[in-house]
């Protein structure tokens, strides 16, 4: 049997247009070691920016054998015990797709929030489509969406686009064009 690697298990699993290239991610734990980090086991991977302020969960990979075993769960519990707020972009609820169901009630069972005075559409450099996910996160503190909006902007500018021009050929658009905030959403 041969062992996947990490970065195939993902690549399987995650649509071409929500994957960073294993350059991108290889370069982010090299050079942003630091604050990118890769946490992987037999049954899953999981790729995350750790910051002072808080917690991006970049990927969560578990396994099709050891789903509904609580691996998901152990590795959200692990994370929050950092006690500082967790983020992460999830697909848009798709009645024809049930994993994004699963997905969706896996977080709110985790007492993830939908963050929905942010939106969130960037073009994929690999399929030029826009594509738009909604940003989920957990926090101990109760934070405002405002400041969950504030640390996505901060992870745009320095892991999803880190080296873009250089990895890709071409740049991603600039923050303000992928993100946004409303406040009059924020309930």
């Amino acid at each position: 049997m041969t062992r996947t690697n990490w970065y195939e298990k993902l690549s399987q699993y995650f649509p071409v247009e929500e994957m960073k290239s294993k350059e991108h991610m290889e370069l982010l734990l090299e050079e942003k070691g630091d604050v990118y980090h890769k946490d992987e086991g037999p049954h899953h991977v999981v790729m995350y920016v750790e910051t002072e302020e808080f917690i991006f969960i970049d990927y969560l990979f578990v396994s099709k054998e050891s789903r509904g075993q609580g691996l998901g769960q152990k590795i959200i519990d692990q994370l929050k015990t950092k006690k500082k707020p967790i983020i992460l972009e999830v697909e848009p609820l798709d009645y024809d797709d049930t994993d994004t169901e699963k997905r969706l009630r896996f977080y709110q069972r985790s007492g993830f929030k939908h963050a929905s005075s942010i939106g969130y559409t960037r073009k994929s450099l690999a399929t030029n489509e826009e594509n738009t996910l909604e940003i989920l996160y957990w926090s101990p503190e109760n934070e405002s969406e405002e400041s969950i909006y504030e640390k996505m902007k901060h992870t745009y500018k320095n892991i999803h686009t880190y080296k873009d021009k250089e990895l890709y050929g071409q740049s991603y658009q600039k923050v303000d064009e992928v993100l946004s905030y409303n406040e009059q959403e924020e309930a």
